[in-house]
């Protein structure tokens, strides 16, 4: 069988062993950012050899692919590596560690839909477990190759070459994109047309549509469009048993939504090759502030406030006090709401007007002056400086801080929830002392648990907790990630026991499985399980994700 060492990958080398673009460094500024919190947090700062692919000794394929679809397949080591993992702590701490017991033995790159039917079906004759792969920034033990002895292989299937946008329709204000777009080339190709899908998850650069679809993901919208839910107007989805092809409609009352199965699927009922998505006029008009408060329930009362009164903010994130220093905008004594109105038609001095008289009722503080710059006029871009463009900045590269921090022996994480809101105050606290208690048992170390509100309902809202800790007094990486399971799954036992989804927007994956099961009813368990069995009766597709308890060892908690 060939064995190729070139990447068959058409798109710029990214990390295998971390988040981003290979070539991708820290500026000095970013550096001296690691080194504080490195030693901060009693670990000591030194500069590390990043994973190199010489570093692992990967196993040979155990399957051959068919001669008339090898061309698309690669064993290539760096190819097998960089679809290893996803872009978890853990992910990111096993390669530090260079171990991967578990690489696909092959990833496939489809050229068309015909070629993934073609590999699919291949795929269910020969009883080789397939994972869909979209951009790979799974943060959840979504995508790794872990699928047990059941299967003579595994296959990772790429879909980066199905990144076209086919067709639009002006009048609709819709498009039909193909799965395996990352981010930034759907916006490439909408812009010349005047319009954008607007979906800006923090992994926006490195995520797919199919990524997107698959996980129910959840974008930069702070209300109302806040999961890419709301933007999918039909979907296309190869199965072992055929193609599913949902109608395109604004809304419908016949039955159960055939494309709310599709939502979530995580990759195991089929492969998302396309979809019809909702489309919007590029914003023309923003408005934004940055507004402290000294009691962060205070600040907590106002964001229900502001979801409760229609006004719809595009970013209405609060930050308590421990994040805002996490987050370089603060310095801990205050929280900080984070603002934002957006419109491609008309101006928004009305609505952050009434937004702000809602503000001062409790009691948040802010500057007017900058607010006032915020509107200064059309496409202007004072709505990036300022705190909210430092937070925003930050937010898109803290994974890029987490890396270095990882290979130091520190355990940088998050985990997110919903909860309505006559339980938020409770929940908040609750689940920050029990993950923090859990924290110093497995670490030995001194810790607080900070959170973000990053969503918004009138009925009730999400809270994104961080940790950083060293993990163990040692300061090693495998130190840090045994305690890391421990804490991992205490996190996914508090939110749940205290009311809380196991997640709001980061997918089940192997890593919330516990809680997935718990918050899920029984009996609909068993119903989605009979829609496997019908278009994956093999169960060849992502083996160990939501079904096939069979599988459950497999995972990365358990490795």
């Amino acid at each position: 069988m060939s064995m190729e060492t070139t990447s068959l990958s058409r798109r710029a080398a990214r990390r295998f062993w971390g988040w981003g673009a290979a070539d991708a460094t820290l500026d000095a500024r970013e550096q001296a950012t690691v080194k504080f919190m490195v030693e901060q947090l009693g670990g000591q700062f030194a500069a590390l050899s990043a994973p190199a692919v010489a570093d692992f000794d990967l196993p040979a394929p155990r399957i051959a692919p068919p001669a008339t679809m090898a061309a698309m397949f690669s064993a290539a080591p760096l190819d097998r590596l960089n679809h290893a993992y996803g872009k978890s702590y853990a992910d990111c701490a096993r390669m530090w560690l260079r171990r991967v017991p578990h690489p696909p033995d092959w990833v496939a790159f489809p050229d068309d839909e015909q070629a993934v039917i073609d590999i699919v079906d291949w795929a269910a004759r020969s009883k080789v477990a397939v994972i869909p792969y979209g951009g790979g920034s799974s943060v959840c033990g979504g995508v790794e190759p872990a699928v047990g002895s059941d299967f003579g292989a595994a296959i990772s299937l790429d879909l980066e070459r199905l990144a076209r946008v086919l067709e639009i329709d002006p009048v609709s204000r819709a498009a039909r994109i193909q799965a395996g777009a990352l981010g930034p080339e759907i916006e490439a190709q909408l812009r010349p047309h005047g319009l954008t899908l607007r979906h800006f998850p923090q992994s926006f650069e490195f995520s797919s549509l199919g990524g997107w679809i698959a996980t129910r993901a959840g974008g930069h919208y702070a209300t109302q469009y806040t999961h890419i839910d709301d933007f999918v107007e039909a979907t296309r989805m190869v199965t072992p048993a055929g193609v599913m092809q949902t109608r395109r409609l604004p809304g419908s009352g016949a039955g159960p939504a055939p494309d709310r199965l599709v939502l979530g699927s995580e990759g195991t009922l089929g492969v998302i090759t396309e979809a019809w998505m909702r489309l919007q006029s590029k914003p023309k008009f923003r408005a934004s502030a940055s507004i402290k408060f000294a009691d962060y329930f205070a600040g907590a009362r106002c964001l229900r406030a502001l979801a409760q009164s229609g006004l719809n903010p595009s970013n209405c994130r609060l930050l308590d006090p421990m994040e805002t220093v996490f987050s370089g905008v603060g310095d801990g004594r205050a929280a900080m709401l984070v603002l934002g109105f957006e419109s491609a038609d008309h101006p928004l001095h009305a609505w952050m007007e009434r937004a702000l008289e809602l503000v001062r009722d409790h009691a948040g503080e802010c500057d007017a002056a900058a607010v006032a710059r915020s509107m200064a006029g059309q496409d202007s871009q004072e709505h990036r400086r300022g705190a909210a463009g430092a937070w925003r900045d930050a937010f898109m590269r803290m994974p890029y801080w987490r890396d270095p921090a990882v290979g130091l022996g520190l355990i940088m994480d998050t985990f997110e929830s919903a909860i309505t809101w006559d339980r938020f105050e409770s929940f908040y606290q609750n689940v920050r002392q029990d993950v923090q208690e859990v924290i110093e048992r497995s670490t030995g170390q001194d810790t607080l648990v900070s959170c973000r509100i990053t969503h918004t309902y009138p009925d009730g809202v999400a809270p994104y907790f961080t940790i950083a800790v060293r993990g163990a007094s040692d300061g090693t990486v495998a130190s840090a990630l045994a305690a890391w399971r421990e804490i991992k799954h205490a996190a996914n036992a508090a939110v749940v026991r205290h009311g809380g989804t196991i997640t709001h927007h980061h997918a089940v994956g192997r890593d919330h499985r516990s809680g997935y099961e718990v918050e899920t009813p029984a009996l609909f368990r068993r119903m989605l399980a009979s829609a496997k069995a019908v278009v994956d009766p093999q169960g060849i597709l992502n083996p160990g994700v939501l079904y096939d308890e069979r599988q459950r060892a497999g995972g990365a908690l358990a490795d």
